[in-house]
């Protein structure tokens, strides 16, 4: 009777754990619809010859269809996307968002190729770049591993127009700003101490027409390098990063720009956040000329402006985004200095509120004696309420009041006073899931 019994439970068991065994594939259907309506009251001209109209109201909308898949060892993701703006004439945008297909090993070890989403750190250099309606993907090999402490990435990427035998390389206005992408990142995050430390690095190399016979192309590179470091014991956390360019630009002239950020903030409470920063990044003096030269103007012999390339800007340099997303007047780069403070504040659990202070200045002096360096003043107001676990209503306000040097720079508004306001739903649904 005993063995009996021991022998039931033993099958039992084991038909237990090969149930469990065999659920071992998970499929799984959401939906992602972001709904933004938006206020604004001066800013950029749509040209170069005058002022923007008084106001400008709108409405966009994203939607996003994904599709997961995944069991041990291999897994797939493709996300369809559409984006455009209420009333627009036409089918607006679609695109795959995201297709890829990952294999996994049990060391940690792992290689995903596709469309895919980038984002390390903080997302300042590279990130997905979110709050823009089409963000931020890339088609490349990304080869890693991760352990508790360690995490490395390599990835490359190589795009074309289209399959062309006889047209050679070339590439040209094509969906992203590079023709070829390397790069490492390396991060590591010690297990009794609150520090992580990151370290980037990037290849890209762009196509320009050489000046002598514009059917000639070639590919120029730049090379950005850096470090990003995060230290956060209980209550307070500082942040810090710096990074660093070289290469060519499409004049083969030389590349010597940097860039270093720093963020602290302290949480008194569980309700009340407190933070303080500032980002610098390098600029130029004069205006980039072509080898040919310009009426007036200098050419440079070193490119001092620092881009910050694929990264969510929406997120560092004021929510109005006058900077790194938009260029100032025939593409000067005369760097920015971005010194902020803001306050968080959380009544309640679902509901956020937020206040931030930029001043914003160039990092460089003006060769114009009557422009000093301040572009302007911006104050920042947000609130966010999270409805439900998949719905969340948010709203904001941003007041600029720009210098003359910011007019002169960005022919912005002549009155300076600049206001944007905005109400933004996103509702991002589970559909359907289920494992066998």
């Amino acid at each position: 009777m005993k063995r009996s019994l021991l022998l039931i439970i033993i099958v039992m068991s084991a038909m237990n754990v090969v149930a469990q065994d065999e659920k071992v594939n998970t499929f799984t259907i959401d939906a992602s619809l972001m709904t933004r309506g938006e206020l604004r009251r001066g800013g950029l001209p749509e040209n170069d010859e005058g002022n923007s109209e008084g106001k400008a109201a709108f409405i966009l909308a994203r939607t996003r269809l994904g599709v997961s898949y995944e069991r041990p060892i291999i897994s797939a993701r493709i996300t369809a996307q559409h984006n455009g703006v209420w009333g627009q004439s036409g089918k607006g945008s679609f695109n795959l968002y995201e297709a890829w297909a990952q294999l996994t090993a049990r060391n940690g070890m792992f290689a995903r190729v596709g469309r895919q989403v980038l984002s390390y750190d903080d997302e300042r250099i590279i990130g997905s770049n979110d709050w823009a309606m089409a963000a931020m993907y890339h088609d490349l090999l990304k080869l890693g591993i991760e352990r508790e402490q360690h995490r490395f990435h390599v990835f490359a990427a190589y795009n074309q127009n289209a399959v062309s035998v006889n047209g050679g390389t070339k590439y040209v206005n094509g969906d992203k700003p590079y023709k070829t992408m390397q790069g490492a990142w390396y991060h590591y995050a010690p297990r009794k101490v609150p520090i992580g430390i990151s370290l980037l690095f990037m290849n890209t190399g762009m196509q320009g027409a050489d000046d002598s016979d514009d059917d000639v192309d070639r590919t120029y590179h730049q090379q950005l390098f850096g470090t990003y470091v995060r230290y956060a014991p209980q209550r307070w956390s500082v942040e810090g990063s710096f990074y660093y360019q070289t290469g060519k630009n499409e004049y083969k002239t030389p590349i010597r720009a940097w860039m270093m950020s720093y963020k602290g903030e302290y949480r008194p409470s569980r309700q009340w956040a407190l933070r303080v920063g500032y980002d610098y990044l390098s600029g130029d003096k004069k205006f980039a000329v072509p080898p040919g030269g310009g009426l007036g103007l200098i050419r440079h012999d070193v490119i001092r402006g620092f881009s910050p390339v694929y990264g969510s800007h929406h997120k560092f340099y004021g929510a109005m985004d006058f900077f790194y997303l938009s260029t100032y007047i025939n593409g000067f780069t005369p760097g920015l200095q971005n010194l902020y403070c803001g306050v968080s504040y959380q009544p309640i659990e679902r509901l956020t509120l937020d206040g931030a202070y930029h001043y914003f200045a160039t990092a460089t002096s003006l060769e114009d004696k009557g422009l000093n360096r301040t572009l302007g003043h911006e104050m920042e107001l947000q609130v966010g309420f999270q409805i439900i676990k998949e719905v969340k209503v948010s709203a904001g306000y941003t007041y600029m009041h720009g210098s003359k040097t910011m007019e002169h720079l960005k022919r912005v508004d002549t009155d300076r006073n600049l206001h944007w306001a905005w109400l933004s739903l996103n509702v991002s649904p589970r559909i359907f899931t289920t494992k066998w």
